[in-house]
């Protein structure tokens, strides 16, 4: 087994007798609990729109209050439409500060029309669970749950305080995990978190062998701004020069060409160096010289020709809407474009704003769409990265411990911008061929769901039980 310290901190980490002999799978009794949760999860439709997440919420309450977790410990906050859920697990706080665990319990919207089977019915075939919100993310609300659950009836007494923090909205607006950070922090409040929404394993596409697994300790922030252009316009069989759309046009073509400064964090680092080490060719060379040399233009610019590191170099930014004009014979009185931009920590959304004005020039003005979550890296923590390495290897020996940045965002850059170290670190080991997260036929192996199980009994014992 590949331990910690000699892929992460460049010191190797030996541990504990005791941890060889953890089990690498779960009782028969907290599988069935963990399917059941799972199934029940999957049948309530948390989509946007629908309002069923305070049920969801509720049912997991009743769950927990029936397994023996004080009322006044089992939270439910409604919010809007939606809710959040948080439960408490009482230590002795000799551990230190709480360790929180963090999912969502909303999915994004699914059209049972277009399914081959009913995405609010959990179906087991062939080997996977079918079902909207199977691998994203109903699958790690059940096991940690089930965990949660499990520990109780076992009448573990951890030292630390354990938080599970359920958001009802993060597929759209994350409005509920704002509302836990920012209004009930004493509820949350912790020395760090683990993300089940980021992170997770890979499974070779030939036999299913687990190759590699990465922890997310930083997030990419999501901007986006709109790009307006406006004229007095006229008739269209008088044109003039200064044209909103053409402006726009202009505008458009510089931001394109423009390329942000190469950035780097000791995530990005990291996952480089692993991926350099099984990567073919030229994106495997340039990602090993990378990582040997932060911020080499060359390789920058070999690994920004691939899709899945593109975003891993430095901030980027892509229209992605545009609109103009008002009638097929008029000169337009205005041009619209928006622009994504997905911002590197440790850059501000001002900064990106100020260097697409630059670009885009005087006449073009650009606003902020909404007030976006700009948060900076996690600190690496070896305590995190220990206990994360020991549960891997323990339901799936084998495969490799790195970190990485997501170049996307999660309910972790809520948490992260409120001052608490957050982690991905997802129970789940999939095949890139069984990704279909927000698509048709979401699934995930029967097997990889319930090792999330001793994944997470693993974890909280380590970060949370007597040494």
């Amino acid at each position: 087994m590949l331990k910690i310290g000699s892929l992460v901190l460049g010191v190797l980490v030996s541990l504990p007798a005791a941890h060889a002999a953890a089990p690498a799978t779960a009782p028969e009794a907290e599988r069935r609990d963990a399917r059941e949760i799972f199934a029940k999860l999957v049948s309530i439709e948390t989509s946007i729109g629908k309002g069923q997440v305070p049920k969801a919420a509720e049912y997991l309450a009743g769950r927990f209050r029936d397994g023996g977790f004080p009322a006044a410990d089992v939270h439910v906050l409604p919010l809007g439409e939606s809710a959040s859920l948080v439960v408490r697990y009482r230590g002795s706080g000799k551990g230190g500060k709480p360790v929180a665990f963090l999912a969502h319990m909303d999915v994004v919207t699914a059209k049972r029309e277009d399914w081959k089977r009913d995405p609010f019915t959990l179906v087991e075939e062939n080997g996977y669970f079918f079902g909207r919100g199977a691998s994203d993310i109903k699958s790690e609300v059940a096991s940690l749950t089930a965990t949660f659950l499990r520990l109780k009836a076992e009448k573990f007494a951890p030292t630390r305080d354990l938080i599970i923090a359920f958001s009802g909205d993060e597929e759209t607006e994350q409005y509920t995990a704002i509302d836990l950070v920012e209004h009930h922090r004493d509820l949350v409040d912790a020395e760090f978190a683990l993300n089940g929404d980021g992170g997770g394993g890979t499974l070779a596409e030939s036999d299913g062998r687990a190759l590699s697994y990465v922890v997310q300790g930083a997030e990419k922030s999501s901007a986006t701004y709109v790009l307006t252009v406006r004229n007095p316009g006229g008739h269209s069989s008088r044109p003039r020069k200064d044209n909103a759309i053409y402006e726009l046009a202009d505008a458009l073509e510089a931001i394109r060409g423009y390329q942000f400064p190469v950035k780097w964090n000791d995530w990005t680092l990291q996952d480089f160096k692993a991926a350099g080490g099984v990567r073919p060719g030229a994106l495997g060379a340039a990602l090993t010289k990378f990582a040997a040399s932060p911020g080499d233009a060359t390789a920058a610019e070999e690994i920004s020709k691939d899709p899945e590191f593109v975003g891993l170099v430095r901030t980027t930014c892509i229209a992605t809407m545009l609109q103009g004009g008002h009638a097929e014979n008029a000169l337009p009185q205005s041009a619209t474009a928006t622009v994504n931009c997905r911002i590197f920590p440790g850059t501000t959304a001002m900064d990106v704003k100020g260097t697409l004005q630059q670009l885009a020039g005087a006449k073009v003005e650009i606003a902020l769409a909404h007030e976006p979550l700009v948060s900076d890296a996690s600190p690496m923590r070896a305590d995190v990265m220990k206990a994360v390495t020991h549960a891997v290897n323990a339901t799936y020996p084998g495969a490799t411990v790195s970190g990485t940045m997501a170049a996307y965002a999660t309910d972790g850059s809520v948490f992260r911008r409120g001052g608490i170290p957050t982690y991905g670190a997802s129970g789940l080991f999939m095949k890139g061929s069984d990704d279909f997260a927000h698509g048709l036929n979401e699934r995930v192996s029967v097997d990889a769901f319930y090792k999330t199980l001793p994944y997470w009994y693993l974890l909280m014992h380590d970060l949370a039980g007597a040494h």
